[in-house]
C-alpha cells in the first residue's frame, strides 16, 4: 500500500512540472533595452516591460531606456506596452553573467485614433470663372485629436488631362503658377494625419481667364493623334484638344466664334464644333459624314455667318447647317472625281473646289455656283498633287499650291510643291516668288485676313521631317518668316 501512494505521488509532481512552464535556478543574466517610436526613432518614456515566463516589470527612463540586472538563465519572451501604441513581442535567451540587448520600435496603434475630417476647399469657389494664372488654391481641415496634418493637391488640365501633384504641404494654402489660358482645372485636396488613411476632398473646378486674341490655330502631333492648338501673333499657344484624340483640321467663324474641325467618330469621320477654349464640343455631321480619297488632305468650310458649312463626301459636295440639320446635297461631279478641297466665297455666291481621282491625282479646279452649275475652270489636265485652296474676298483670286514636278506615287510624295495665285481677270495662274529652299515643299496656303500676307506649311520632300508654319507677302518682296514650328494645317482669322 506504501508503494502504491508513493508511485502516485511521484507521478502528480511529474505532471506538475511537465505542464507549468519553470525558470531554471542556474544563475543570473541581464537584460538591457531601448523603447522608441519606430517612424521618428524618438525614445518612449514609462512604457511597461515585462516577462514570459514572469520575472520582474520595469518601465523605459525618459530617454526609453530599461534594465532587468538579475534575470534567471532562461528562454523568455520580453513585452512591451505603452498607451496610444500597439503591444510589441521580443524573444531573448538569458545566460549566467551576460547581457542581453532588446530595442522594441512601437507602431502608433490607431485603434483608437481617427482619421482627419474632410477638409473643405474654399478658394477659388467651385466652377469660378476668369482666374488668373498664377492662383492661391485654400482650404480648411482639422483633426478630433488635433495630430498634425499634411496635405496632398492634386491639380488636373480639364484638356490635356495632364495631372500635378503637390505634395507633403504643412499649410491650408498653396500658391500654383503657369497655367494655362481658357482652361478648366479640376483639384482635390486629400489630408492625412500619419496614423490613418488619407481623408480626400470633394473635386472642385476652376477655368482660366480667356486667351487673349488669338488669331491662330493649327495642328501638332502627339501620342501619334493630331491636336489643335490657337496662338497669339507672339507666339502664345494653347492647346484646345485632348492628345488622347485625333482631331484636326481646325476651320474658325468669327461672326458665331466657333472653331470647327474633323475628328474620328468610330470608323468615320465627322465635323465638329467647339468654343475658342475648347469647351462646348457638338458634333454637327451624323448620317453622311466627310469622306474623300486621304483624310489628311480634305477640307470643308464655314457660310460667313457661321450658320452653315459645306463639305465632301467622296463625288458629292454637301451643306449643312451648324445645329446639325438641314442637310442638302450640292454638288456631284460629273466624272465621279473625288472632291478634296472646297472654299466659300464671302459673299456667298461661289464655291471653289479642287478634285481629283482615287489616288489624289487628275486634279481639277474649278468654281461654281450655290445652284451647282460649274462657272470656270482654274487648272486641269496637269501632273502632280494639288493642296489649299482659298479664294479672295472679291472672288478675283484663288491661292493654291501645286507639285510643279508632275511626280506621281502611292505614297503621294510632292518633290517640288510651289505656290500660286490664280487671277480671274486674265484666268493664268503665276507663281509666288516665295524663295523657297531647294528640296522642300510649300503645302496648305491660305490667305490673310488682309490678303496682304500668305499663310502656309513648309517642310522637307522626304515626307518625314518636321513641319513649320511661315507665312510671307504676296508680292514675293517679304522674307519667309516662321510662325510655329513643328505645326501644320493652319488657319489665320
Amino acid at each position: 500500500m506504501k508503494k502504491i501512494v508513493l508511485n502516485i505521488l511521484m507521478c502528480f509532481i511529474l505532471l506538475v512540472s511537465c505542464s507549468e512552464e519553470q525558470i531554471i535556478d542556474g544563475g543570473n543574466g541581464i537584460v538591457k533595452g531601448r523603447v522608441v517610436d519606430s517612424g521618428t526613432f524618438e525614445p518612449i518614456e514609462n512604457a511597461r516591460i515585462s516577462t514570459s515566463p514572469t520575472t520582474s516589470t520595469f518601465f523605459s527612463d525618459k530617454d526609453g531606456y530599461f534594465i532587468f540586472d538579475a534575470v534567471p538563465v532562461g528562454e523568455y519572451s520580453f513585452q512591451v506596452q505603452k498607451e496610444g501604441y500597439t503591444a510589441k513581442f521580443e524573444p531573448a535567451t538569458v545566460t549566467i553573467n551576460s547581457t542581453t540587448q532588446i530595442v522594441f520600435e512601437l507602431d502608433i496603434s490607431t485603434a483608437n485614433n481617427k482619421p482627419p475630417e474632410i477638409p473643405i476647399l474654399t478658394a477659388p469657389a467651385d466652377i469660378a470663372k476668369n482666374q488668373t494664372l498664377k492662383l492661391n488654391l485654400t482650404w480648411t481641415a482639422t483633426d478630433i485629436e488635433t495630430d498634425p496634418l499634411t496635405y496632398v493637391v492634386t491639380l488636373k488640365n480639364g484638356t490635356t488631362d495632364a495631372v500635378t501633384t503637390y505634395s507633403d504641404i504643412k499649410t491650408t494654402t498653396l500658391e500654383i503658377s503657369g497655367l494655362s489660358y481658357s482652361t478648366k482645372y479640376y483639384w482635390q485636396v486629400s489630408s492625412s494625419d500619419g496614423i490613418n488613411k488619407p481623408t480626400n476632398s470633394v473635386t472642385n473646378s476652376f477655368t482660366t481667364l480667356a486667351f487673349p486674341n488669338p488669331r491662330f490655330l493649327y495642328i501638332k502631333k502627339i501620342n501619334n493623334n493630331n491636336v489643335i492648338y490657337t496662338a497669339d501673333e507672339a507666339g502664345n499657344e494653347l492647346q484646345l484638344s485632348s492628345s488622347e484624340v485625333n482631331s484636326y483640321r481646325p476651320r474658325k467663324n468669327l461672326q458665331v466664334n466657333k472653331i470647327a474641325y474633323i475628328s474620328s467618330d468610330g470608323s468615320q469621320n465627322q465635323i465638329y464644333t467647339m468654343n475658342p477654349d475648347g469647351s462646348g464640343v457638338f458634333k454637327v455631321t451624323n448620317s453622311i459624314p466627310i469622306a474623300g480619297f486621304n483624310m489628311e488632305h480634305i477640307n470643308y468650310c464655314w457660310s460667313t455667318n457661321g450658320s452653315q458649312l459645306i463639305y465632301p463626301n467622296f463625288d458629292k459636295l454637301y451643306r449643312i447647317n451648324a445645329n446639325g440639320g438641314g442637310l442638302v446635297e450640292l454638288f456631284q461631279t460629273p466624272n465621279g472625281k473625288f472632291i478634296s478641297e472646297c472654299d466659300w466665297s464671302q459673299d456667298g455666291t461661289q464655291i471653289a473646289l479642287k478634285v481629283n481621282d482615287i489616288s489624289g491625282y487628275g486634279v481639277e479646279i474649278y468654281v461654281i455656283n450655290t445652284s451647282g452649275v460649274v462657272l470656270y475652270q482654274v487648272l486641269s489636265g496637269l501632273n502632280g498633287a494639288v493642296s489649299g485652296l482659298n479664294l479672295s474676298i472679291d472672288n478675283q483670286k484663288i491661292v493654291y499650291t501645286r507639285d510643279v514636278s508632275g511626280y506621281q506615287s502611292s505614297s503621294y510624295r510632292r518633290l517640288d510643291s510651289r505656290i500660286l495665285i490664280y487671277d480671274r481677270p486674265t484666268n493664268t495662274s503665276a507663281e509666288l516668288n516665295s524663295y523657297k529652299q531647294d528640296g522642300y515643299n510649300d503645302l496648305d496656303v491660305k490667305f490673310s485676313p488682309n490678303e496682304a500676307e500668305v499663310i502656309f506649311v513648309n517642310t522637307s520632300n522626304d515626307g518625314v521631317s518636321i513641319k513649320n508654319v511661315l507665312k510671307m507677302g504676296v508680292n514675293g518682296t517679304n522674307s519667309r518668316t516662321t510662325l510655329f514650328s513643328g505645326a501644320s494645317m493652319p488657319e489665320w482669322k
